[in-house]
Formats: structure tokens, sequence, C-alpha cells
């Protein structure tokens, strides 16, 4: 779609909307996720803001670091002084203070395990940021592409866990986990939505979405809507050029991060999204020098409990217990299918995760995965090398790579 294209469609959904005179707050990425967010700013502050009585923005950090200014003007392309820019204030979803949430409702425990198949039972409290009701109405603009907990991202997972806290995070993380990223990423249905949408609908403010579909820095499509019509329609345009269906498994991948991956909590994707086209026993290597830790956020958890398979925290919950489950389920996501044997404390992995990254090779071991030098990778011998089983993937993290026999191979809870 042409700036053009773009600029038409958010102007006829403005129409629609009717936002004049109106407070709006619309909700954005952050920047580990590729978005053309400078011309959306331009375009939303012309439509929108043109005519809104205020028109503010609020970064959907989740629980990733809080964006410093000069990130938050780069990834605005504009200035960012003060909170403030092109007359708009932009904040930052501190999911680090308590008073930031107001809860809005719970889930209760029947629903959640009938939603989970069982493999949750308690109720799930609904706590949001409180800054939601300061407005009239909620936009959400951000893309939509597969998503290890919840099959695609986008709608309104910009709303949970992108301006939430609690139990919603954690819960539908570790749901994410026991369910297996293997088997969700990329599929349309999947309880964990159903969790989010069921917390959505909670929410009193009028909630609007613009849904851009990219591929590689171009808009592909774009939706609008409610939250959750817009990105159904979006999740499947991203199906169509975001999965690449394969006829034969990789044996070994080397998945280049790019800078927008600032840590393995979010350049982890770049093993999500080819586990699922690996081999039994094949590796997949995360490549990326500039990333020098786990999380910036999360460090001290995954220091002390590492990256393990479901089964060895399912057997040991007795040790794991007291960690957060949104922690864990992250651990088992970079480590990927595995078993544990509780008697002779043995753990397999399906595939190996080795990191190239300028982590140590000491951390690398404690935090239970390979290492290699990345100054020892030369990127130009792992092309054209795709019929030995051996695949180069240059910005890897988006595009998703799945067999074509393993649509079949799917949970029993995933719909």
């Amino acid at each position: 779609m042409s700036r053009d294209d773009i600029w038409q469609f958010i102007a006829e959904a403005r129409l629609a909307l009717g936002v004049d005179g109106k407070r709006v707050l619309i909700i954005i990425p952050d920047g580990t996720r590729s978005m053309p967010m400078p011309l959306f700013f331009e375009l939303l502050q012309d439509e929108i803001a043109a005519r809104a009585s205020a028109c503010d923005y609020l970064v959907a950090l989740g629980t990733h670091p809080l964006m410093t200014e000069p990130q938050l003007s780069r990834l605005l392309g504009r200035s960012v002084r003060n909170g403030r820019c092109a007359g708009a204030r932009i904040f930052n979803h501190r999911w680090d203070r308590r008073e930031t949430f107001v809860e809005i409702g719970s889930i209760p425990g029947d629903q959640v395990s009938t939603i989970s198949g069982g493999l949750l039972r308690d109720s799930i409290r609904v706590k949001i940021n409180r800054l939601v009701f300061d407005y009239d109405l909620v936009l959400i603009c951000g893309p939509v592409f597969p998503h290890e907990v919840v099959g695609f991202s986008g709608g309104n997972k910009y709303l949970f866990p992108g301006i939430s806290t609690g139990q919603m995070i954690h819960d539908t993380h570790w749901l994410g986990a026991l369910l297996g990223s293997y088997n969700i990423i990329g599929t349309h249905s999947t309880p964990v939505r159903d969790l989010i949408d069921l917390a959505a609908a909670k929410l009193t403010v009028p909630v609007a979405c613009f849904v851009p579909v990219l591929k590689c820095n171009e808009v592909a499509g774009i939706y609008f809507g409610p939250a959750r019509e817009a990105w159904q329609i979006a999740a499947q345009h991203s199906a169509a050029i975001h999965i690449e269906w394969l006829e034969r498994p990789f044996c070994r991948v080397l998945s280049v991060l790019p800078d927008l991956y600032e840590d393995l909590w979010t350049g982890a994707k770049g093993m999500y999204k080819v586990e699922p086209a690996l081999a039994d026993d094949g590796e997949v290597i995360l490549y990326a020098p500039h990333i020098t830790e786990a999380s910036y956020t999360h460090k001290a958890f995954i220091d002390a409990i590492g990256y393990h398979c479901s089964e060895y925290f399912l057997e040991q919950w007795e040790r794991f217990a007291c960690f957060p489950r949104a922690v864990i389920a992250h651990s088992t996501h970079l480590y990927g299918q595995g078993t544990y044997d509780s008697r002779s404390k043995l753990e397999t992995g399906r595939i190996r995760v080795t990191l190239a990254t300028g982590i140590s090779e000491e951390r690398c071991r404690n935090l239970n995965l390979g290492y290699l030098n990345p100054k020892d990778i030369k990127l130009d011998a792992w092309h054209g090398r795709e019929a030995e089983g051996i695949k180069l993937i240059p910005r890897a993290g988006e595009f998703l790579y799945r067999l074509r026999a393993s649509a079949k191979l799917s949970h029993p809870t995933v719909k």
C-alpha cells in the first residue's frame, strides 16, 4: 500500500469513529515490533489529533523495559521531549508501579477451566492501566504476526498483556507454555486468545483497532473495526504471507536477529518461529552479537531457573512454584519440546538451542543453552545450502516456518 492508500484508509476510518471533540488514547507497539510508526504517527496526528479534543499515545510495553525519550523519538520519527511529541503526550506503560492499575473484574475459575481444557482452574483477576478511563475512545494501532503464546499477535493483545499486569500476564503465558508454542504458533483460535478477548470485553471504554499487516518494510494491508473483528481478518492475511510451508525439515538453522531485539526475552522469536520446521535433534543458532542479556527485566529469575522444557518444571513444581509463571513460560518457549526423567534427573530436548551472542560461554552453559563464538560464524558460508537442510534466516523473528505434515499435529484443546 502507498502512503496515499494508507492516508485514505485512516481518513475513512476517522469518519466512522466520529472523533470530533473526543479524547482519544492510541495504544502503540514498542521498539521490539516491526512497524512504520513514523508514518502512522504522522497520519494519525493529521486525521485524528487534528479533530479530537485530545489525542495521546500509550506504548504497550507488557513488561518490556521502559523506553527512553531518544528511543521514543526513533519510534515516532519525531523528537519526544518531556513526554510530549507534536502536541501529544507520549506515555510508557508503567507496569513497574502498582498505582498504574485498576481492577475491572475477573474471569471465573469454571470458565477458565473450560477454556483451558482443565490446564488452569483458578479465577483470573483482570487489571488494566487506569489511564484508559481518562479518554472517550481507545484506538489500538499495531501489527499482527504469528505468535508463540496466542497464535497471532495484535488486536486485544495490545490490552492484555500490553497494558495489563498480574495474573492476566502470568496465567496467559503459562497456559501458552502448557499448550506448547510448537502447537499454537500461527493458529487462529487458541484458548489464550479466548481468555484475552474475555478480559477485553470487561473494558467499558469503546475500543477500535487499526491492524496493519507488514511484509518486510512494506504495508501489505490494513484493517479497521472492533478489535476482535479487525484482528481476525488481519490474522488471515498474516497467515498467508508470514507462514512458509515446507516439504522437508531443516537440520540446522542460523537465525540472525535484528537490532530491534535487545535481549533473549524478545530475540527468542528467532527460535520459536523455526522450531516447527526443525528435524528431531536439529539445531537452531541465535546469532546476535549485540545481545548481552537474557532479559533486562527478568534477569534474576532467568539466571536462577535457566532454560528447560515444561516437563522439567512440572515434575519439580515444588522447586519452581514461587517463580513468576510468565518467566517459566519464556524458559520453556526458548528451550522447546523435551522430556524430563525425575528418577535419573535427565532432561532431553527435541532440538538443540545454541547462542552466538554477546552472552559468555559460561553463562550460556549455566542457562542450559549451547554456545558458539559469534566471531567464528561466517554468514557467507550459510548461503544456498537448503538442499543440505541448512537454512540462513537473515532477519529472523517474524516469518514462521512449518512442515506441511505438521498442520495435522495440534494440541487437542486448540481449535
